[in-house]
């Protein structure tokens, strides 16, 4: 019996130690925390500039966790040759998910501030109507455009005062507040 308790104890005593010098298969608590830290460096971006703190911290554990099921391993993901490339491309596909799931987000993407300085919307809005213009917008955009590829193409394209898109900004405006933009073009020589 003293054998076989013996020989239990040295088989556990070696698997556990096989299972200490295998790699660590989940990031822990600092890790997680240090990529975070990493991904502050975007919040400068315009979609994340506009994001307040809760919805950053949502938006940074969607990013970890995409990273984390991708590289299980931390220290393999930290010493690959271009790391900040990597997270970069993390970065800007959840960007295009969120947008992609919810069309809500177009508040990031003409932020209140720009379209009051556009003379789109009136100044003095509170989040209430706020939210009413951009549902209204996300609305027609998603009547108006099959994909957000195709939306984003739009914008990319589009180099005009009266675009699509501005003309869609103002009808919402019109519908809501009763505000009109008047759309003045000036012609260069």
């Amino acid at each position: 019996m003293k054998k076989f308790l013996l020989s239990v104890s040295v088989v556990t005593l070696l698997l556990c130690g096989f299972a200490g010098c295998t790699p660590q298969q989940q990031w822990n608590r600092e890790q997680r925390q240090s990529l975070r830290n990493m991904l502050r460096d975007y919040r400068k971006m315009v979609y994340l500039n506009d994001l307040n703190e809760a919805e950053y911290m949502l938006f940074s554990d969607d990013v970890t966790a995409a990273i984390e099921e991708d590289y299980p391993v931390y220290t393999t993901f930290v010493e690959m040759p271009g790391v900040g490339d990597t997270v970069q491309v993390y970065v800007v596909t959840t960007i295009v998910e969120q947008l992609s799931t919810d069309a809500h987000n177009m508040r990031h993407v003409f932020p209140y501030p720009q379209l009051v300085a556009e003379g789109v919307l009136p100044n003095g809005l509170d989040r209430m109507q706020q939210n009413a213009f951009y549902r209204c917008l996300a609305s027609q955009v998603n009547n108006t455009y099959a994909s957000v590829g195709d939306f984003f193409n739009a914008i990319l394209a589009d180099t005009t005062a009266s675009s699509a898109v501005r003309q869609m900004q103002s009808a919402c405006a019109a519908d809501l507040f009763d505000w009109t933009v008047e759309i003045i073009e000036i012609e260069q020589n």
